[in-house]
Formats: structure tokens, sequence, C-alpha cells
């Protein structure tokens, strides 16, 4: 991407061609009216590329439509992390990036996105601990799921502690001789009372037979 003015940036590609550049028109449809367009307007409030067949990774320059209040490109084959100039769209409202194949960790600059209601990341390949603040505090745990691994509120699955996968020291010797000695201390108190009991049903089979 090239920067043109202020207005927009350029919609290209560098290619092996003579001028080595390739231009990209798009045209959208809206209700019946086309609109062309030959540079992305960082005016723009909402872009959808959803359920689509996109891949690579997700552009950075998308961080500096400072107008966006909608971003969906959700559906697609998108790679690579979540740019963390996406922390600079602080008028985003709604950020849907489900379903792709976007891994790495979720950008601690997207807790400063004061105005964001709508947060969906679900079933991509991202990892690591989730950011805490401000409007992370309040999605649900549908918003992060399928992804293996992420931790930390809101998902149930809590990040451990340096060590919290050490297997546990063997208990000492000492506790073992206590619970040897409490098991035969009431192995023997058993044994007394049936050994008692027998002698004393035995005693009085013995005193009846001789009266």
């Amino acid at each position: 991407m090239t920067d043109v003015n202020d207005e927009g940036q350029v919609i290209g590609h560098q290619t092996n061609l003579p001028n080595g550049f390739y231009r990209d028109i798009v045209t959208v449809t809206f209700k019946g009216f086309g609109l062309t367009f030959s540079k992305i307007l960082t005016t723009f409030k909402v872009i959808d590329f959803s359920n689509n067949s996109f891949y690579g990774p997700v552009p950075e320059s998308i961080g500096r439509l400072v107008s966006l209040h909608g971003l969906n490109m959700s559906h697609n084959n998108f790679t690579g992390e979540i740019p963390s100039d996406f922390g600079n769209l602080s008028q985003l409202e709604s950020l849907e990036l489900s379903w792709n194949r976007i891994s790495g960790k979720i950008p601690k600059e997207l807790a400063s996105l004061t105005s964001l209601e709508w947060l969906n990341l679900s079933y991509n390949n991202l990892s690591g601990r989730i950011p805490h603040g401000n409007q992370f505090l309040t999605f649900s745990n549908s918003s992060l799921k399928g992804n293996g691994g992420l931790c930390g509120l809101p998902l149930s699955k809590q990040c451990g502690s340096p060590g919290s996968n050490a297997v546990a020291p063997p208990e000492s010797n000492s506790l073992w001789q206590d619970k040897l000695g409490i098991i035969l201390l009431f192995a023997f108190v058993g044994l007394g009372f049936g050994v008692g009991f027998a002698l004393s049903c035995m005693l009085r089979l013995f005193c009846h037979q001789e009266g």
C-alpha cells in the first residue's frame, strides 16, 4: 500500500510488471448504487470483508482508518497476528475476526478501545493471556472460544503461574509413618474387639454347658 494524501491510500500491489506496480479499482454496490474506488478512504465508517476467500496477513494499514466504527473480516483465511495498530481505532465499536487462521497473542493495545461493544475473535489459533481492563471485562466466553491456547477471563481456562505444571513433591516419610500408625491402630482395635467378642461368646457357651 502506498500513501497518496490524507484522504486515502492507493489500492495496489508490487508486481514484476515493467512499471512495478498494479493498481486495483474496487466497485462497491449498495442498494442498487455502485461506487468505484481507487483509494481506501480513511473516512470509512464500516468495512465488511466477511465470507470471502481472502488470505494472507491482516493488513496493518487498517489501523490508520481512524474513523472506523465497524470491521468485519470473519470467515476468511487470514493468517498472522492481529496488528497492534488496531489499538489506534479509538472509535471502533465492533470487531469481528472469527473463523480465520489468525495466530499469536491478542494485542494489549485492544484493551484501550473503550468504545468497543462487540468483539468476536473465536475459532482462530490465538494463544497467551487475554488482555485485562476496560471493555475486555464485558465480553462473554463465546467471543473468544475455539482458541485452544488462550487463557484468562472471560474463559474458564485460567493461566497458571510459573511452575504450576511441575510434578508435586512426594509426601515426607514422617507423614506416611503417621498414616501407617493410624491404620495399624484401627486394625489392632478392630482385631482386639473381634477376639474379645469371640472369647465372650465361647465363655458363655461353656458356662451354659456346665450348667
